[in-house]
């Protein structure tokens, strides 16, 4: 499959599939030095992050070690608007004694990385280009220049590893991570005057392209999605990818990775170094009857990562059918 540029409008503006946004078929474990870079700059390996001379190191599991990590990759890569609050470490940055509420966001309005609010509350942007190989230093620094800037000013970061932090660094070991997820944008603009009503005029066309979605409760991580024509549940889960996909393939052997009748697991997609199982439902199915459902599915899940038996033959070929239905988005 080929390369697929990274869109240039923000979730909201997109169509969510099956395959999310910047979708590519080049392994992360063994790129070749004419294929294109994991890190999504759009350059080959051997002259991006495969150069010897100076490149970047590339991280390939951006927010490990953050509570909740794969919502931060739902929020990051398919989930087009929601967001949520977390707590900082007392004095996360040097110079930067800050105690500002901070928000998570998909995306912000003009599509800039970070901005202070006018009630004084600092918004940062997942769905942005990385200006690095290490993306979750590029969001500190995005972050660290909210904290400092005058209420009611987007801001946008011209340059990487300004403040040498990563996420990991300035977040709370213990803070929570509660996604909200929304229908439409009008969060952007909560308590602002709209005299001319340019403003519901804009949030209607922005709203139009918003895919109604739900964060499952029955289980960690899992969003079910409807585009019309489809329903879909993607599910990031936090286990090694090898065993992983040696549980899934046991499942499908055995006919036991369904999530309600007529359902069928596609795939996946690698995300932040997660794997990202994909779920066709039936128009109609809805959040709650998969539930039940994706319950059931993470007893089995959990039981067959247990297994250490030799996989049979039909386990081995379902194992590969998984394997080559696989891409890889960052």
């Amino acid at each position: 499959m080929a390369k697929r540029s990274r869109p240039k409008h923000p979730a909201s503006a997109r169509t969510a599939t099956a395959e999310p946004r910047g979708a590519t078929a080049t392994a992360d474990a063994a790129v070749g030095p004419r294929q294109p870079c994991p890190c999504g700059s759009g350059r080959r390996y051997k002259a991006c992050h495969g150069d010897p001379r100076g490149a970047s190191t590339f991280v390939n599991r951006t927010f490990e070690g953050l509570p909740h990590e794969c919502d931060w990759v739902a929020l990051r890569e398919f989930v087009q608007a929601g967001k949520a609050a977390i707590e900082l470490r007392p004095s996360p940055y040097a110079d930067i004694d800050s105690d500002s509420p901070v928000q998570v966001v998909t995306v912000l309005p003009g599509l800039v990385r970070s901005m202070r609010r006018e009630d004084g509350e600092a918004w940062l942007g997942l769905q942005i280009v990385s200006r690095s190989g290490d993306e979750s230093a590029d969001l500190a620094d995005a972050l660290a220049a909210a904290l400092v800037t005058e209420p009611g000013t987007p801001v946008d970061v011209a340059t990487a590893g300004t403040t040498g932090k990563r996420l990991q660094d300035v977040i709370a070991p213990e803070s929570a991570f509660e996604v909200q997820l929304f229908e439409g944008f009008e969060f952007w603009f909560e308590a602002m005057d709209d005299p001319d009503g340019a403003l519901a005029a804009s949030l209607e066309q922005l709203n139009a392209s918003v895919d109604p979605t739900a964060r499952l409760t029955s289980v960690d991580a899992a969003y079910w999605v409807s585009v019309g024509s489809k329903e879909h549940l993607r599910w990031v889960m936090p286990h090694d990818e090898e065993r992983l996909l040696t549980a899934l393939a046991r499942l499908h052997a055995a006919g036991a990775d369904q999530l309600g009748e007529d359902s069928r697991m596609v795939g996946s997609f690698r995300a932040h170094g997660l794997l990202v199982p994909v779920w066709d439902l039936p128009v109609g199915t809805g959040a709650e009857a998969v539930e039940k459902p994706a319950a059931e599915f993470a007893e089995r899940l959990g039981e067959a990562l247990t297994s250490d038996a030799a996989l049979t033959d039909a386990e081995r070929s379902a194992r590969h059918g998984l394997a080559t239905r696989q891409l890889t988005i960052r």
